[in-house]
């Protein structure tokens, strides 16, 4: 880690910034995401290194697609006698969030995921649907 001043040239307050911009905290560096525009689609590719198919989900709500990663690990190692030498656990979640627009169905999204790289293609433009016109009676 490299010391920079900050404005109120606080140290600790540096550190504490820096340290919380880290990946295992959820900082700048998890869920990286490049943004195509192509045929008439948009494709996201969200990097989600360390992580499983099983673990990503996508929802849809509110015009707000979220992409989320979580993930539980234990590691153990025993000796001879099945006795625990070792043992480290590992939780760690992210996610992250598009405004993809009002028009947009869970139906209208496609995703793969490759190698920890999630891509997701949306649609660029979608019309909202139009309600028929209803009538209302005069009484």
């Amino acid at each position: 880690m490299r010391y920079v001043p900050s404005r109120t040239n606080d140290l600790f307050d540096d550190i504490f910034d820096n340290m919380f911009r880290a990946p295992v905290f959820g900082g700048e560096s998890l869920m990286k995401t490049d943004v195509h525009e192509k045929d008439g689609r948009y494709v996201l590719d969200v990097e989600i290194p360390g992580y499983k198919k099983e673990d990503v989900k996508i929802s849809l709500y509110n015009g707000t697609l979220t992409v989320s990663a979580e993930k539980n690990e234990t590691n153990e190692e025993k000796d001879a006698k099945g006795r625990i030498l070792r043992q480290e656990r590992y939780s760690g979640n992210c996610s992250r969030s598009f405004y993809v627009g009002d028009a947009i169905r869970e139906t209208d999204v496609q995703a793969s995921f490759d190698n920890g790289i999630l891509r997701i293609t949306i649609p660029t433009a979608q019309k909202k649907e139009e309600e028929e016109k209803k009538f209302i009676t005069i009484e």
